[in-house]
Order: C-alpha cells, then sequence, then structure tokens
C-alpha cells in the first residue's frame, strides 16, 4: 500500500493526535453527493467498474481529492439525470458535500469542482400489445 498524506485536524493535546486520509473524504463526498435529486451515477473507472459486478459497492467512485499547501480541493465526477437543471444540481452538490464533510471531520473545504461528465436518458419502455 503506498504511503498516502494524512490530513491533521486537531492541534495536539494530551490525548494525542487525529489524523484523516483522504480515502475517507473521498468516501464522504461520494455518500453525501448521491444523496442530491438529479444525481444518476458517480463516473468510475474500470476497476471499480468490475469491482461493482462482483457486488463491491465502491462509494469513492467519480470523487478525488487533493491536498494542497493552502488547503483541500474536491474534483467530483457526475452523471446527471435527463431534465435536471444543470446549476441547480451542481450546486447543490457542492453546498451537501461541503457541510457533511465539515460536520463529519471539521475541515473546510478550498473548493469542490463539479464535472459533469454525462446525461442519462430515462429508459423508454413501452408496452406493445
Amino acid at each position: 500500500m503506498s504511503e498516502q498524506p494524512l490530513l491533521e485536524v486537531s492541534d495536539q493535546n494530551e490525548l494525542g493526535k487525529v489524523k484523516i486520509a483522504p480515502e475517507v473524504l473521498e468516501v464522504i463526498a461520494g455518500i453525501a453527493a448521491t444523496e442530491i435529486p438529479g444525481v444518476y451515477a458517480m463516473r468510475g473507472n474500470f476497476a471499480s467498474g468490475v469491482a461493482e459486478r462482483f457486488g463491491k459497492k465502491s462509494h469513492s467512485k467519480g470523487v478525488k481529492v487533493e491536498l494542497k499547501d493552502d488547503g483541500v480541493s474536491i474534483d467530483i465526477y457526475v452523471i446527471l439525470k435527463y431534465g435536471q437543471p444543470i446549476p441547480k444540481v451542481a450546486q447543490g452538490l457542492q453546498t451537501n458535500i461541503r457541510q457533511t464533510i465539515f460536520s463529519m471531520t471539521a475541515i473546510d473545504l478550498q473548493e469542490i469542482n463539479v464535472h459533469v461528465v454525462g446525461i442519462h436518458m430515462e429508459d423508454d419502455v413501452e408496452d406493445t400489445e
């Protein structure tokens, strides 16, 4: 397993330090994103698609966390449902992710970039009787 930098979220006190791995933020952001109406799915890569076929749910799919000198940045890649207003859904994503991560980790994010990578058209199922 590669060494990932950890995010320190508390000052040193008599009890010790609290550090959070970036993967934890990815999972939190992924779950928060799926709560927003209008989001059909998150974009994943080939490996996450294969893992889902075998029943393993990947909550961090479509989320990338970057630790920068001036803060934490999140890029989220989503597929939206057809007919949903993109600016409204994107703003909902940003608000929900920011609030959820802050309430769970006390980390204030620098930016949340929403990338709409697709639109899902509803499957038209017509009865042919």
